[in-house]
């Protein structure tokens, strides 16, 4: 599957109205069914003798009443808890940030219990259409009616789950999670059991390749880019990266040589958006941990305790990255270098991670000894000498700003002990 294709799958799961279009069709095509059996006598009974059949035995008036009630119930239901739940999620933006909104809208679960509401109503009325009374040829169809019934007691259920998921869901140590779990994802994807080939360098030369219009480089084809690169004989080197924006007209790759139908290819394995996509960008979930916890340490929310447990578990991505190799951006064809591309690098995962924290923590105790703990744990399973040296870096950073914003002698001499356990850890220097 190419990338473009996932690209085009991921952005289906943005559009909030599409897995309820489909229950209500779904719904819709039940009701058909079901009242398609009654009139065909499959299910082995007569329609004009109520008594006999399963389930609903009313009459025609009963019916309309019962469909009536389960069509009118379920409109207003799913029009009065969708707005309480716009209103949660507005003041869960408030404090995790309006990014994280996007996380909601893709729950799948959200939108299959607005498909379950609108497809009780949609089938309530289909089946509501078919009923006739004695003055209009008599027509009941009571084994879709049963099924309006069951669905109206599925959906009092799926209100009562509802209420509970989104009372959980907006919970911010439930959203911390979900990303990190996100993030964990990214890093099995973007990460190697062994090292890959190396940049070669070199300057880059030949004819520069433009894009055509701008926006957010969310997927890039790396395959078939470097087959088509192989087949031509020639090195193609891209300059951004999945997460990058490309300004209009920006030249985004160079070529060795001039070689026709470049340009196409370039841009064929190139997948521009209006937004950011997860699907390439492992810094994507990073740069959602890291604004939950900027704006727990703002002055209007001031929740170190937020702020410390997303170090807590960045920290943790940080171990799982510990026994395996990034990716180094070489593709190679027959042992030859044929695409080079930017990605993403062990530096630049921790300068994302921590450098924003650090800034907006000036004088928080708390989140400053925990990142120095968390630091400290991550230099204990880190093996690699240059990984050990950046997360130094960072312990020096940290105390630092400790040193410059901790005005409490015991507070600062509480971290001075945490950075020296961390030294006896890691105790390489920083570069």
């Amino acid at each position: 599957m190419s990338a473009r294709v996932k690209a085009w799958l991921e952005s289906l799961g943005d559009l909030f109205w599409l897995r309820p279009a489909l229950v209500v069709l779904g719904c819709i095509l039940l009701a058909q069914f079901g009242v398609w059996l009654e009139t065909a006598h499959v299910a082995g009974y007569d329609a004009s003798s109520p008594d006999t059949n399963w389930g609903y035995s009313g009459g025609a008036e009963g019916a309309r009443a019962l469909l009536s009630a389960i069509a009118s119930s379920n409109i207003g239901v799913a029009g009065t808890t969708f707005s309480i739940t716009i209103a949660a999620l507005t003041l869960a933006s408030g404090q995790m940030g309006p990014r994280l909104l996007r996380n909601f809208i893709r729950d799948g679960r959200n939108q299959t219990v607005l498909g379950i509401f609108l497809g009780t109503f949609a089938y309530a009325l289909m089946v509501l259409r078919t009923v006739r009374t004695v003055e209009e040829d008599p027509f009941v169809p009571h084994l879709a009616i049963t099924g309006a019934l069951i669905l109206a007691l599925v959906a009092v259920g799926t209100l009562v789950w509802f209420v509970h998921h989104i009372a959980t869901s907006i919970n911010i140590e439930t959203v911390v999670d979900a990303v990190q779990q996100d993030l964990c994802k990214a890093i099995a994807v973007h990460t190697r059991d062994a090292a890959g080939a190396t940049d070669p360098g070199g300057a880059m030369g030949g004819r520069a390749l433009a894009a055509t219009g701008g926006g957010y480089m969310q997927a890039m084809d790396e395959d078939a880019l470097a087959d088509w690169a192989h087949e031509n004989r020639v090195r193609v080197t891209l300059r951004v990266r999945p997460g990058d924006y490309v300004p209009s007209g920006f030249p985004i790759a160079f070529m060795s040589r001039t070689v026709e139908g470049a340009e196409a290819a370039i841009l064929d394995a190139v997948t521009l958006g209006r937004r950011p996509a997860a699907l390439q960008d492992p810094e994507y979930s990073i740069r959602q941990l890291v604004e939950i916890a900027v704006r727990a340490l703002s002055p209007g929310i001031n929740d170190p305790f937020t702020a410390g447990s997303v170090v807590d578990h960045l920290g943790d991505a940080l171990c799982r990255i510990a026994p395996r190799h990034l990716q180094t951006g070489v593709v190679l064809r027959e042992g030859h270098p044929v695409l080079v591309h930017p990605v993403t690098d062990y530096d630049g995962l921790c300068d994302a991670m921590f450098h924003m924290i650090r800034q907006n923590a000036a004088g928080s105790v708390h989140v400053l000894g925990r990142m120095l703990d968390v630091l400290a744990r991550v230099g204990e399973v880190e093996r690699l000498t240059d990984r050990a040296a950046e997360l130094a870096r960072h312990a020096d950073l940290v105390i630092a700003a400790a040193r410059r914003d901790v005005a409490d002698p015991s507070d600062l001499a509480d971290l001075e002990d945490r950075y020296r356990r961390f030294r006896a850890i890691a105790p390489v220097d920083a570069a």
